[in-house]
C-alpha cells in the first residue's frame, strides 16, 4: 500500500502530486549586481521538480527589503525575466512552484540598504543577530522606527511583488511572516513597541500582516496564497510575552482570509520540535481551515506518521532537498540521503547547488 505521504493532495484548484514540499532555502546564488535568478537556479530547481511543490528561497519585494547579499528579488524586470526561465523549466518539467515573498526589516545591514539608510523596523530596536554582508558576516544594523505614512508603501510592495510573481510565472505566493523577519517583528511584542494602530493590541499587531493578506489576495485567488510563521522559534532575535496568544490571532487573521495553507515552523528554526508550556501545534492548526504543512526537522519515518494521522496535510524538506534532488523518489523507495555539504549552503557557485548526484546516476 502507497502511503498517504506520496498521494496526491488538491488545494482549492492547485493538484500536488505528492505532500513532500521543498521548504524556502536562501543559497545566495544570484548575480552580485541586480539580484537576478539566472541559469544555476533554472538547473537547481528543475532539478527538485518532482516534490509536490516547491517554494523558493526568500524572494525581496524591494531593495530596502534584502538583508542577505545575492538574494533574489521580485521588483524589477530582470527579476521577474530570470524567475519566468526557472517557472517555465519547473512546469516542464511537471513540478509546481511558488514564489516566497520577504522583506527582512531589521534584519540588515546599511551595506545592503539603499544609499547606506538604516533599515526599517516597527521599532528602533536591533536585532541581536548576523547577516550577510559583501564583507563576510557581520551584526545587523540599528533600525529605524517605520512611519506610519510609510506603512501603505509596504503594502504596495508586497502588492507589487504579487503581481511581478504572476507576471513570472509561479503557481502561487507564500508570504514570509516567519524568523524574525518583517511581518514577524509586528507580530510579537518584543519588537513591536509602536504607540500607533499599528503597536499594542493583537488587533494593532496583526494589522499589518492583514492589510498585506488583502493585497496579496487581491492580486491571486485566496486558495493559491499561503503564509509561513514561526510561533515559538527565537531565531532573529525574536520574542513574544505570549506566543500562543499572538499567533492564535495571527492564524486566525489568515484564516478568514482564505488562505490555501498555513506552513508552520514547529519549534526552534532549524532546532527542537519541544514548545513551551501550554503550546499545541494542533491547537493551533485548528484555527486555520485550509491544509496544514508541517516544518521541523521531519525524517521519513516522522513525515509518514504525521500524514497518515492527520496531524498535517503536507511536509517541508529543507535540508535533504539541498543534496538529493530526487528526494521524493528517495523517500518513497527508503533509499539512502546524500549528506549535504554545509560549506557550500550560502554563496558560490554549482558545487553544493546542482552538483549532488541522484540516485539513478549513482548507479550508473
Amino acid at each position: 500500500m502507497t502511503e498517504k505521504l506520496f498521494t496526491p493532495l488538491t488545494i482549492g484548484t492547485l493538484t500536488l502530486p505528492n505532500r513532500i514540499v521543498m521548504a524556502p532555502l536562501t543559497r545566495n546564488r544570484a548575480t552580485p549586481e541586480g539580484d537576478v535568478p539566472h541559469a544555476l537556479h533554472v538547473e537547481y530547481y528543475t532539478q527538485r521538480a518532482g516534490a509536490g511543490l516547491i517554494i523558493t528561497e526568500a524572494t525581496q519585494i524591494s531593495p530596502e527589503g534584502k538583508g542577505y547579499i545575492q538574494t533574489p528579488g521580485i521588483y524589477s524586470q530582470e527579476q521577474v525575466a530570470g524567475w519566468r526561465k526557472v517557472t517555465d523549466a519547473v512546469h516542464a518539467a511537471g513540478g509546481r512552484i511558488v514564489l516566497q515573498l520577504w522583506h527582512v526589516g531589521r534584519v540588515s545591514h546599511v551595506s545592503l540598504q539603499p544609499n547606506g539608510q538604516p533599515p526599517v523596523a516597527p521599532s528602533a530596536i536591533t536585532a541581536r543577530t548576523k547577516v550577510f554582508t559583501p564583507a563576510g558576516f557581520a551584526d545587523a544594523s540599528p533600525p529605524r522606527a517605520l512611519e506610519t505614512s510609510e506603512i501603505a508603501r509596504i503594502v504596495a510592495n508586497y502588492r507589487k511583488g504579487a503581481e511581478n510573481a504572476k507576471a513570472a510565472g509561479f503557481d502561487g505566493i507564500e508570504l514570509h511572516g516567519a524568523n524574525g523577519y518583517l511581518i514577524d517583528q509586528f507580530l510579537r511584542d518584543g519588537s513591536n513597541k509602536r504607540t500607533d494602530q499599528y503597536g499594542g493590541s493583537l488587533e494593532n499587531r496583526t494589522r499589518l500582516l492583514g492589510e498585506v493578506l488583502a493585497a496579496l489576495t487581491s492580486v491571486w485567488p485566496a486558495d493559491r496564497v499561503g503564509v509561513r510563521f514561526s510561533p515559538f522559534s527565537s531565531f532573529g532575535d525574536m520574542q513574544d510575552s505570549d506566543p500562543v496568544q499572538t499567533f492564535s490571532a495571527a492564524i486566525s487573521k489568515a484564516s478568514e482570509a482564505g488562505l490555501g495553507y498555513l506552513h508552520l515552523v514547529e519549534g526552534e528554526t532549524g532546532g527542537s520540535r519541544e514548545l513551551p508550556p501550554g503550546a499545541s501545534i494542533a491547537a493551533l492548526r485548528k484555527l486555520f481551515k485550509g491544509a496544514y504543512l508541517a516544518n521541523n526537522g521531519y525524517d521519513r519515518a516522522e513525515a509518514i506518521r504525521a500524514v497518515e494521522s492527520g496531524a498535517a496535510d503536507l511536509i517541508a524538506f529543507g535540508r535533504p532537498f539541498i543534496a538529493n534532488p530526487d528526494l521524493v523518489e528517495r523517500l518513497k523507495a527508503n533509499a539512502p540521503l546524500n549528506v549535504p555539504d554545509q560549506a557550500t549552503f550560502y554563496g558560490g557557485d554549482a558545487r553544493g547547488y546542482t552538483d549532488y548526484p541522484t540516485l539513478g546516476a549513482k548507479a550508473a
